[in-house]
């Protein structure tokens, strides 16, 4: 009997844009818990912030460009890009009245408790105002440049996301209404620690608020506030071959400060003419207006916790990130991947052996090659270091430095210069395609032959956002997934089209034939009576094809468990549709960034790990990586990772039938926090480590054992155990 069920009706998915704003509100829901320390909350409140900024300038201001033209194709879930558009900024006004209701009347409060204060003049000591009035007419004045709005001077182009003062005068002699603007520059640090008080803080603009006057000589300030554009920065490449790439990226990323506003900021203290003035000047919508009731973009928030002293008992307590010694800077890190593969779970698992383990590459004489993608990497990365040290050590050096990485664009360019100047081959992708897979390659000559080594991840080989994002990665030398490495290097380099790989799987396509063909047989199973069990973790999962075949997948019986933190398209507790799969979502100290693909057929289990999302974007567009962990322990290590984070009870949040994601019920449980549980278990393992090798350092003069004699050590043989 075939099955007729449309599992792509559009009342079966979620919009991905509103899902987005409701995971969004998860992390806006993280500063409102008096669970997390204080500060913490801050930054919290300020990432929401960030979010939102990034959100709109490329997600908001594409449904825009299609709205313009009455693009009539819907999403999915049946809505139109306008229907999009103003639902989203619906659903951005509710957050932003959340957002501010959050900072003054639960954070603010509770930071005045802790006598860390944010001050407005008002609040000031006369000690304090001395110390703004000399900051401004010693720092400030001489950079300020106040910008006329009238008949003769034209308003003033507002760059994106730069903070501005609207300012409407009047002459002190005379009558009518007069207008300007003042950029806050920023070059100045936006928190200005004040005197005389240890945590007592005064944001720029409201010194510059204070004394703007002093711009105006014979006119009187009637009204100044402050306000911030967010414009379309979504960079428009048309690639018809690489050979300019880089020039095209240059010149689309100066074109893009000049994109259409896309959100208003204000603080609704704004008169409604001077409010109506800026809107005509901006060519701003009514929906895209946000009046704020505080202080214009809450990214500052981050910075004042950065300045707070002596209160690090209201931040995350500090934990100490694992490393095996057999990977440190002491040891043969090829003779420990050779011995072995190395699974490592970042940021419980320090990030050094990955660059440690390019570091010794470059300087190891029988290293012929190494090969290497990258797509976000931090602006003083050392691995960019050591590739460069390289290539003038006569390594054959070849580097894709993805520049289409979104907001990375300009970083990327630079590296990808200057990775030229050191002598590296630089790659700048393939056209149309996005390459976003984490992948590196050592190739050696060894006393049995040329041996491959390689180190492939979840996430960017970034030493920065390796401390704060989750990601896992592998260490192997495994000779068929050697084999592959070298043919995909081979397929971005030229012209080269394997016929197919052993181990590892590619995108575009090869990522979702490989997905369908094990849900297919996962459904096979099912309809037999065999048990089935599928657990996947990703940051977003939105792609039509791939739910609809989840959830025929469900409906064979198949139980399906997701862990997504972002974006989830799919609906739960459809009858006959999604009754079988099971949704949480984790926000917590973490971005939790890896991405697992499991499969346990009838007792059969097998484990990938890889740097795609299940998004359209991911499966089509991108040059994306899944590979196997092979190793038994590492399968059971992985095993054991995903189920302590699927057994959180304190951050999980489960999709419900309506939509909406609710915390756990704990009542009689234990609580158990995933995060809190790696790190503590990562901060045991290294003190049990270095408990070991203390007792095994000798306290006396001992003869030396020959080596058969040498009593084997201790192998712990990946990072930190997870239970």
């Amino acid at each position: 009997m075939s099955d007729k069920r449309n599992y792509n009706d559009p009342n079966y998915f979620t919009n991905r844009e509103l899902s987005w704003i409701d995971f969004n509100d998860r992390v806006l829901e993280e500063s409102r818990d008096k669970a997390n320390p204080l500060l913490e909350r801050l930054k919290f409140l300020s990432i929401t912030q960030s979010n939102l900024d990034e959100f709109f300038m490329v997600r908001v201001a594409s449904l825009a460009k299609l709205a313009a033209v009455n693009y009539p194709k819907p999403d999915a879930s049946g809505m139109t890009a306008e229907q999009q558009l103003h639902a989203v900024n619906d659903r951005a006004h509710d957050m932003l009245i959340k957002q501010y209701t959050t900072l003054n009347r639960s954070l603010i409060p509770a930071i005045d408790q802790v006598n860390i204060h944010l001050k407005s003049r008002a609040d000031l000591t006369p000690g304090q105002f001395q110390f703004i009035k000399g900051y401004f007419h010693d720092e400030l004045y001489p950079v300020l440049t106040p910008m006329a709005d009238d008949s003769s001077r034209p308003f003033p182009f507002i760059a994106n996301d730069t903070l501005n003062l609207a300012i409407q005068l009047t002459p002190v002699e005379g009558s009518g209404h007069l207008y300007a603007t003042l950029q806050i520059p920023d070059v100045f640090p936006r928190v200005v620690r004040l005197p005389e008080e240890d945590n007592a803080f005064i944001l720029l603009e409201e010194i510059i608020k204070s004394f703007v006057g002093q711009l105006f000589i014979n006119y009187q300030v009637k009204e100044s506030v402050v306000f911030r554009v967010i414009r379309d920065m979504d960079l428009d490449v048309a690639e018809e071959d690489t050979s300019n790439l880089l020039k095209d990226v240059q010149q689309q990323l100066k074109l893009r400060e000049h994109g259409s506003v896309i959100r208003l900021e204000v603080e609704n203290t704004i008169s409604k003419k001077l409010l109506k003035r800026l809107n005509k000047e901006l060519n701003t919508p009514d929906f895209a207006v946000y009046e704020t009731n505080g202080p214009v973009d809450l990214t500052f928030l981050s910075k004042l916790t950065s300045q707070v002293i002596n209160h690090d008992d209201l931040k995350y307590p500090k934990f100490s990130a694992y490393q095996p010694s057999e990977l440190d800077h002491n040891h043969d890190i090829f003779a420990a991947i050779r011995d072995h593969d190395w699974l490592m779970q970042h940021p419980y698992d320090k990030f050094d052996p990955v660059v440690e383990f390019i570091r010794q590459a470059a300087t190891d004489p029988d290293t012929l090659a190494i090969k290497m993608t990258l797509y976000r990497v931090s602006g003083d990365s050392p691995i960019i270091r050591y590739l460069g040290r390289a290539a003038q050590n006569g390594k054959q050096v070849t580097v894709l430095v993805e520049v289409k990485a979104r907001f990375d664009e300009q970083n990327n360019v630079h590296w990808a210069k200057q990775l030229e100047k050191m002598g590296c081959h630089v790659i700048y992708g393939l056209i149309g395609l996005k390459t976003h897979s984490k992948l590196s390659l050592v190739v050696r000559r060894e006393q049995g032959g040329i041996r491959r080594y390689m180190h492939m991840g979840t996430g960017n080989y970034n030493d920065v956002t390796a401390h704060f994002y989750t990601d896992m990665g592998l260490f192997t030398v495994n000779n068929d997934m050697g084999i592959d490495a070298t043919n995909i290097f081979n397929m971005l380099s030229g012209y080269s089209k394997p016929p197919y790989f052993h181990q590892l799987h590619i995108s575009p396509n090869g990522i979702r034939d490989f997905i369908y063909d094990k849900l297919d047989q996962a459904i096979e199973l099912a309809k037999k009576g065999k048990p089935v069990l599928i657990k996947m973790k990703m940051n977003s999962l939105s792609d039509q094809k791939m739910i609809a075949h989840l959830y025929k997948a469900s409906h064979a019986g198949v139980k399906i468990r997701l862990i997504i933190r972002g974006i989830c398209c799919l609906k739960v507790g459809i009858p006959g549709i999604s009754d079988n799969i099971t949704v949480h979502s984790i926000v917590g100290r973490f971005l939790e960034h890896s991405r697992i693909y499991t499969f346990d057929f009838d007792g059969h289990r097998s484990i990938y790990l890889s740097s795609a999302d299940l998004m359209t974007r991911n499966l089509n567009r991108r040059v994306e990586l899944l590979f196997p962990i092979l190793q038994p322990d590492l399968v059971e290590r992985v095993d054991r990772i995903y189920d302590t984070m699927w057994e959180d009870n304190v951050k999980t949040r489960v999709l419900q039938a309506d939509n909406t994601f609710k915390h756990v019920d704990r009542r009689g449980l234990t609580p158990l926090e995933a995060q809190a549980a790696f790190a503590e278990a990562a901060t045991l393992h290294g003190q049990r480590d270095q408990a070991e090798a203390e007792a095994k350092t000798p306290t006396e003069f001992q003869p030396m054992l020959s080596p058969q004699n040498q009593p084997n050590p201790l192998n712990y043989d990946d990072g930190s155990e997870t239970d």
